[in-house]
């Protein structure tokens, strides 16, 4: 195991994933953190604008800064991009060009196809070579490649609350591919630190609403990995929705067996609680809660931790599998560091809040 600590940089350190981002690498233990950089606070100490992290040590010794490839291929072994789509491509291909182990927390390189993400995306992909170099980070499923990878793409928030549960059941052969129906309510910070005038606080409080139908961003990087769990290609239909709440994720998953399972219901559900038990037995931040207790966002936000829990409905032959993550942690900032943890061999769990 690596003992020395990683020279680390974020790039577009001011957003909501950003402030996560540097909260979580201020108290890494193998982690210095070395450059933080925002145009639109350039010059100013980081604690001017996060006063919240005054006590950490190191942290009044950090300004912000202009963004810079030689700066950041000088000063840092591994850089986080918590940049818009489209922006994060003109640093990650050069700075993977030099080595520098590059995380990147927007949509630029999870997807396989340029085809794919100029239908999503609406715009050319602007480095296509890269997509195949590119390893898709997450960790419970891509382990192995994350460890050996200069770029990783980490996945999108909805799409871990999604495939996290279905890869497994899935690759099992249990349910039927054609039938996946994904509800999922998310906290306003999802939409970034911005001044769009549909996520004020006037027009968010007391308001629940679709957005984003019926292809919203990532449906395209969702069926991309549940179609290569499957095998083939999978259509899902997925709703997110914009609930009055700061941060955190609920998914409700809608789920029919696969074909010739269907006979025994009982012993069907049985099959993918089995699954799901065995296949996330050794994850540290999967918490099976099974149908005990149905996943509450209040148990997980502020945690890189996702709960997964199910009900069965003997009358309409489906099941609804729920889950809950913090959409800034475990569906953004905390599982990019999870992903650091492992490409630089640290334990998994360095530096999170389980």
């Amino acid at each position: 195991m690596a003992e020395n600590k990683i020279n680390v940089a974020i790039v577009g350190a001011s957003g909501y994933s950003g402030e996560e981002l540097v909260r979580l690498l201020l108290g890494h233990p193998h982690v210095n953190l070395s450059v933080l950089t925002s145009r639109q606070y350039a010059g100013q100490p980081m604690t001017s604008v996060f006063p919240r992290f005054a006590g950490y040590t190191g942290a009044s010794e950090l300004t912000f800064s202009e963004p810079s490839i030689d700066l950041l291929a000088e000063k840092a072994e591994a850089v986080f991009l918590a940049l818009p789509h489209g922006v994060a491509a003109e640093f990650a291909v050069p700075l993977a060009e030099r080595g520098v182990t590059v995380i990147d927390l927007s949509a630029d390189f999870r997807l396989n196809d340029a085809g794919v993400y100029h239908e999503f995306y609406g715009a050319e992909h602007p480095s296509p070579e890269w997509l195949a170099k590119a390893v898709y980070g997450l960790p419970e499923v891509r382990r192995d490649a994350i460890g050996d990878a200069t770029l990783i793409a980490s996945p999108g928030c909805y799409p871990t609350s999604i495939l996290l549960p279905t890869i497994p059941l899935l690759e099992a052969g249990l349910i039927d591919p054609g039938q996946i129906i994904a509800d999922s309510l998310s906290g306003v910070s999802g939409a970034g630190r911005n001044a769009s005038l549909p996520f004020l606080y006037v027009e968010c409080n007391e308001s629940l609403r679709p957005y984003g139908v019926p292809k919203h961003r990532h449906l395209s990087e969702i069926e991309q990995e549940l179609s290569l769990a499957n095998g083939s290609p999978v259509t899902v239909q997925f709703t997110p929705h914009l609930v009055p709440v700061n941060r955190g994720i609920l998914t409700t998953l809608y789920l029919a067996p696969a074909l010739g399972q269907a006979d025994d219901f009982d012993q069907w559900t049985a099959a993918v609680a089995d699954c799901l038990a065995k296949r996330y037995a050794d994850e540290p931040f999967v918490r099976i809660t099974g149908s005990e207790r149905l996943p509450d966002t209040k148990n997980v936000t502020g945690t890189n931790s996702i709960e997964i829990g199910w009900a069965a409905d003997p009358r309409t032959k489906r099941l609804r599998i729920f889950s809950a993550e913090d959409n800034l942690v475990k569906g953004a900032s905390g599982q990019a560091v999870q992903s650091f943890n492992i490409r630089f061999g640290f334990d998994e769990t360095a530096g999170l809040p389980i």
